[in-house]
């Protein structure tokens, strides 16, 4: 039986192995996706001066949906951080899904945001 540490355990071990080969440069920030049960947040983050450069979740003011914890809303959340890396001048990012498997919320959320002008 897998317990909740486990897969606690295995995500973060999965993270720590994407991480070691990716990184976010100024010309090309690192796109950050977590996720929990209930919502979805994405961050652009600049690895060499350790600065986020854009963020957005399911929990932000501009996010209209209602629930944050499904496909729909990583969708709305990957069109919103595309639309504002766009703003901020970044065409290009690194995708970094955290651990997560590739997979559902964590790939709606990177195909709305390659839909929406970004290119990974």
């Amino acid at each position: 039986m897998i317990t909740k540490v486990d897969r606690k355990k295995t995500r973060k071990k999965r993270h720590l192995r994407v991480r070691r080969h990716l990184q976010g440069t100024a010309e090309c920030p690192r796109l950050n996706v977590y996720r929990s049960s209930k919502h979805i947040y994405a961050q652009l983050i600049d690895d060499e001066q350790g600065v986020t450069l854009a963020h957005a979740s399911s929990l932000d003011k501009d996010f209209d949906g209602k629930t944050g914890g499904n496909i729909e809303a990583a969708t709305k959340v990957g069109e919103l951080i595309a639309k504002r890396a766009v703003e901020k001048g970044y065409k290009e990012v690194v995708f970094d899904r955290g651990g997560n498997l590739y997979h559902g919320r964590v790939k709606a959320l990177a195909e709305a945001a390659r839909e929406a002008g970004l290119e990974f």
